[in-house]
């Protein structure tokens, strides 16, 4: 294989999880609130001054999150063409992969406090 067709590989490929990140961010509510809360912790996070290992804590964290919820997104759409969307299997799978994103968030929720504790003590002793 050429190196161009190569780079044109990739870049095609890269093409295509734009548009599958876009679709989730135009369709998903949840996506978008999981974008929005993530922008606002790393927002937080660079006010406050953590370091750069807790900065890429949070990254790692808040991105887990959204892998979790754009692969809770594919399979939802992908169990969604099964003419048994009521079936309790389907309601089952859809509800553990609800579950998975759940779990990253709840872990995400701790290292954001564990993290940003110890720096908003420091904030409201010095305000009080």
């Amino acid at each position: 294989m050429k190196p161009l067709d190569l780079i044109r590989g990739i870049l095609t490929s890269c093409a295509h999880a734009a548009r599958g990140i876009g679709f989730a961010a135009r369709s998903q509510r949840n996506f978008r609130i999981h974008l929005l809360a993530a922008g606002a912790v790393l927002a937080g996070a660079l006010a406050l001054g953590l370091s750069r290992v807790e900065l890429v804590l949070l990254i790692l964290t808040a991105g887990l999150v959204i892998l979790g919820e754009l692969i809770n997104t594919g399979l939802e759409f992908l169990l969604n063409l099964l003419e048994a969307r009521n079936h309790p299997t389907v309601r089952m799978v859809k509800d553990i992969a609800a579950g998975a994103v759940l779990t990253a968030v709840i872990g995400s929720v701790a290292v954001a406090f564990l993290l940003f504790g110890p720096k908003l003590l420091e904030v409201f002793r010095r305000w009080w």
